[in-house]
């Protein structure tokens, strides 16, 4: 209505809003000349009334019955041009009501013509349609390419931010959010509290808009299985294209994850990431500490403990790949199942392509002794229900230090990564290990990377591994036997599965190339130890 009462053919009139200012936001759907009282019936709702009142009622009640006509229909407002039917102002009787029924009365001290008002009206009306046709084409085209090129969630939340010019929050089904995008504006503003007021919003059907919490919600799901909620926070009722723009967003949605369904789930893709970020310090922490919270998992003022599970493989097993990603997938969702029947509140997500690591953000009653083994109890029962194909009673869980905040949690991630690579040599059956549980291989992962350990390890075992890789002998396995043996050769030839003459001759091949007498304890250690250092490299 606003913006019609500015429009030069009406202006021209001089009009005067007598009722209903404070609903000059009422949208108008067309403009209509009426001179008989029955018009209303004729209406569709949304219609400016344009009339002179000549073919009005003239008693009180039959002007009374009209205005509540116009109002039931309701429309959006009523132009009466005075001089014909009413000189110098409408009846105060008609403002009072007008007033009382919510219907905006816009009163004309001078003549105008009608016929250019309508035209201007539906000029306008026109080309909001066109626009809204076209920004339809437009937003249809950007989500069917999002939608073939499978595009991650903070790039779908970060178009309908752009074009919504308003903050947009991806969460899941227990009001934690997964994916958000505050529009330029300050993202723990965004996320304070969210749950509770996300708990608030619960419009009907699978779009609606909530007043009270201020969203704009739509369900996100397919195929009978729904699994989120996309949530446009604005303070004013949504427009069309708003609605538009999140049930095509949320379909774009539900159907990347459904072309990726045998990748990892959303939530751990949010919380890998999360990991990722407090490993790479990529993030500031204060933002990270944020999103975790809005997940359900705080970090700030926590202690936290790091946790790598791995499954146990031999030594050279093939990782990565397809099948290798759906194995690993499988195995974080029972981390994460495990997690919360443990009563952890925890980040879990893949590290890398061979294990799941696991930030536990532990409560002020929750001490890490307590914690670890019913965490990794629960991680085994979570493997064996779930995951058949793994061995859970050889799978390694592996712990770092309790650090005491998000800026220290890398060094317990790394450290429990460490502890889980010396372990994969390992063939235990330990609920769970830490770095002390290794002895010299823990000491061994720690300095893996620092070259006076090379150097030496070169320098004792060095020739024969290059004798192996030229010759394709296994000398290096023969030592390894021998040494794992207690340095009993008859146990170390029926482990070599070699006759104890054939043995013999192998271990006087690997003295020739060594130059070493392996009757002598002190080289045999010395030896032992190079071999783990080859082995954490």
């Amino acid at each position: 209505m606003a913006d019609v009462l500015a429009l030069q053919a009406l202006a021209a009139g001089g009009p005067r809003v007598v009722a209903g200012a404070g609903r000059l936001d009422t949208p108008v759907r067309w403009a209509h000349v009426a001179e008989i009282p029955e018009i209303p019936t004729l209406l569709r709702g949304g219609e400016l009334v344009l009339t002179t009142g000549i073919g009005l009622p003239t008693d009180p009640a039959g002007r009374a019955a009209f205005l509540r006509a116009l109002a039931d229909v309701p429309v959006a407002g009523l132009v009466v041009e005075l001089g014909r039917a009413f000189v110098g102002r409408l009846p105060a009787a008609m403002v009072t009501q007008a007033e009382q029924l919510g219907l905006v009365l816009v009163e004309l001290p001078r003549e105008v013509a009608f016929v250019e008002v309508t035209e201007a009206v539906h000029a306008l009306v026109l080309d909001a349609q066109i626009a809204l046709m076209r920004a339809t084409q437009a937003v249809h085209e950007a989500f069917t390419e999002m939608s073939v090129e499978g595009a991650e969630p903070e790039h779908v939340l970060r178009l309908v931010a752009r074009l919504a010019r308003t903050p947009v929050v991806l969460e899941n089904l227990a009001h934690q959010v997964l994916a958000h995008d505050a529009a330029g504006g300050d993202p723990g503003r965004l996320l304070d509290r969210w749950e509770s007021r996300s708990r608030q919003a619960r419009p009907e059907g699978r779009t609606g808009w909530d007043a009270d919490a201020g969203l704009l919600v739509t369900t996100v799901g397919a195929r009978g299985h729904d699994w989120g909620r996309l949530l446009l926070v604005r303070a004013e009722p949504p427009e069309p294209l708003a609605v538009l723009l999140v049930e095509r967003a949320a379909a774009t949605l539900a159907l990347n994850r459904l072309l990726a369904r045998d990748l990892e789930g959303l939530e751990r893709q949010t919380h890998r990431s999360l990991l990722a970020a407090l490993l790479a310090h990529t993030e500031p922490d204060a933002d990270v500490v944020l999103r975790a919270r809005a997940l359900g998992v705080p970090l700030e003022g926590r202690r936290l403990l790091g946790v790598v599970v791995r499954p146990w493989s031999p030594p050279g097993s093939p990782t990565g790949g397809l099948e290798g990603q759906a194995r690993l997938r499988d195995l974080g969702e029972c981390v994460a199942h495990a997690a919360r029947a443990a009563g952890v509140a925890a980040l879990v997500g893949a590290l890398d392509d061979r294990g799941i690591g696991v930030l536990a953000a532990l409560s002020p009653r929750q001490r890490d002794v307590d914690v670890l083994p019913l965490l990794a109890e629960e991680v085994r029962r979570s493997v064996k229900g779930r995951l058949p194909h793994v061995d859970a009673d050889r799978l390694v869980v592996a712990a770092g230090s309790v650090v005491g905040g998000p800026r220290d949690a890398r060094r317990s991630l790394v450290e429990a990564g460490q502890v889980a690579d010396a372990a994969a040599h390992l063939s235990t059956t330990a609920p769970f290990l830490r770095l002390p549980d290794l002895r010299l291989r823990g000491l061994l992962q720690l300095l893996r990377d620092d070259p006076r350990v090379h150097t030496f390890t070169e320098r004792e075992i060095g020739a024969l591994l290059a004798h192996d890789a030229s010759t394709g002998d296994d000398l290096t396995g023969t030592l390894r036997t021998y040494l794992a043996a207690g340095r009993n050769k008859s146990v170390a030839a029926q482990h070599a599965h070699l006759s104890r003459p054939a043995f013999y001759d192998r271990l006087a091949k690997v003295e020739q190339v060594l130059g070493a007498d392996l009757d002598d304890v002190e080289t045999c250690t010395s030896l032992h130890v190079a071999l783990l250092a080859h082995d954490t490299r």
